[in-house]
């Protein structure tokens, strides 16, 4: 698979990562530990290098997953994770990015991971009881120990990026961004081009919805995460399927599906741009992977953006008490 560099960092990644959540937290029923073992190691084998984890996940047993699965190829793959929360009782309890903290982070997630070192470290969410240039600083001494290789943040605003990026060069910056939530263009994405720093968009699938696999019927397993989110109540899945037919008479056109659509889409925006879809099924892997190969020129970009602008999207993509932790 084609490589890309975040931003001006000189790391470079798959255009398509794996998100490694879903098969430990968020979706329901953690997925098998050898079948999940397996999944990130055919991913390997079909070209991927960038895996994203974090000790929430599970919480913990997401980044043993990862280690185990990619301690046989530790070199020739990027690994990303997160610090930021405390953990107690396993759940995620309060944010917390306090340097003491985030360093007794470090060290248990390398253990975790079977490492002795974190490619791309990222603050999971903004801590405003910390100042952000106290987490930088924290993570520009672990670089300079040689136990991360790169900064990240995840879900932060426009002045927390400078403001850290000032402090520690920032490598990239995780949030969510898709055919159906695109309020990164208007400020983020502009800062991010102007600072030389990657983004790696999380749910670039919308959560499964945009792969056509979800409707109004659905039912999704007790701790999905989607049956707290306003956008997948039956009513605002009902009214965004318009999204999901147009993505699919588009798709038809170019040979693709719904799925590889949405994901050309995004890596058409820009080429610092590295989506990490995630999924627990072989087959939709090797399905997502395809999105890399499709080719929109810029007359269906202006097709896509024409037809976009027709349809509204119903729902919040997050629940409030999800909300108040993005810094924007």
């Amino acid at each position: 698979m084609q490589q890309r560099e975040l931003g001006k960092s000189g790391l470079r990644v798959s255009a398509l990562g794996l998100g490694c959540m879903g098969l430990s937290f968020g979706y329901g029923p953690a997925t098998e530990k050898t079948e999940a073992v397996a999944l990130i190691r055919r991913a390997v084998e079909l070209g991927i290098n960038f895996f994203d984890t974090a000790e929430v996940y599970g919480p913990f047993t997401n980044e043993e997953v990862v280690g185990e699965a990619l301690a046989p190829v530790r070199d020739q793959v990027v690994i990303a994770t997160k610090f930021g929360f405390n953990i107690g009782a396993g759940y995620s309890t309060a944010l917390n990015s306090r340097p003491a903290h985030i360093r007794e982070v470090v060290e248990a997630s390398l253990r975790r991971l079977r490492t002795d070192r974190i490619d791309l470290l990222y603050q999971h969410r903004v801590d405003p009881e910390v100042p952000v240039e106290e987490v930088a600083d924290a993570v520009k001494g672990l670089i300079a120990a040689g136990k991360v290789k790169h900064f990240g943040l995840s879900e932060a605003g426009v002045r927390t990026i400078r403001r850290a990026h000032a402090v520690q060069k920032v490598t990239a910056l995780q949030s969510e961004y898709s055919l159906w939530w695109r309020e990164p263009e208007a400020e983020i994405m502009p800062v991010l081009e102007e600072l030389g720093i990657g983004f790696v968009p999380f749910s670039p699938l919308g959560r499964g919805f945009l792969t056509g696999a979800i409707d109004e019927k659905t039912q999704f397993a007790a701790g999905d995460a989607r049956n707290a989110y306003p956008r997948f109540t039956p009513e605002a899945r009902k009214a965004n399927l318009a999204l999901v037919d147009l993505l699919g008479a588009i798709a038809a056109k170019k040979g693709a599906t719904k799925a590889q659509l949405a994901l050309a889409w995004l890596l058409a925006q820009k080429p610092w741009i590295a989506p990490i879809p995630g999924t627990t099924k072989l087959h939709r892997l090797e399905e997502n992977l395809g999105g890399a190969d499709v080719a929109l020129t810029a007359g269906d970009l202006s097709q896509i953006e024409a037809a976009l602008a027709r349809i509204k999207i119903e729902g919040a993509r997050y629940p409030e008490s999800a909300q108040a932790m993005v810094d924007r």
